[in-house]
């Protein structure tokens, strides 16, 4: 994702298709920004059905591997379902995008939607449940740990 003018994309994108798999010019600058805001929301947002879906799961009495193989083939299907779901079921937290970093991110995304007179209500609830992971000591944990959250009683 970048922003910036499409000659200086241009005379640069050989060099960034060296590195990057995907490289695209998403506008004049701070237009990557704004997209990279877009993905941390639809990132958290799903992290945390998926962390709600699990929990449920597990307290029916589901067999979580099997529901996560079987949804993984339908319109349930995401990165976070094929990459962590598994983990989330094993309580295992210890890897990937810190809690501390999403916060700052959704800050950055509230800040934005503000500036942009855009509604963000489920975005700051999200937020709000990384803050109480924060809260009780989950900071460095990956940001799957919201599952660790709706398991508590």
């Amino acid at each position: 994702m970048v922003g910036d003018d499409a000659d200086y994309f241009d005379r640069a994108r050989p060099a960034m298709d060296w590195y990057g798999k995907a490289v695209t010019l998403m506008g004049p600058s701070g237009a990557r920004q704004l997209t990279k805001m877009v993905d941390q929301i639809c990132v958290a947002g799903r992290v945390e059905a998926l962390s709600e879906a699990m929990n449920l799961a597990q307290r029916a009495g589901l067999d979580g591997e099997q529901v996560l193989d079987i949804i993984s083939k339908g319109a349930a299907q995401s990165w976070q379902l094929e990459n962590r779901g598994g983990t989330m079921l094993k309580g295992e937290f210890d890897f990937g995008f810190a809690v501390d970093w999403m916060r700052k991110d959704l800050s950055i995304c509230l800040d934005g939607a503000d500036c942009n007179v855009a509604r963000l209500p489920i975005t700051a609830i999200v937020d709000q449940l990384y803050k109480h992971v924060q809260q009780k000591g989950g900071s460095r944990f990956d940001t799957s740990s919201l599952m660790w959250l709706v398991t508590e009683r």
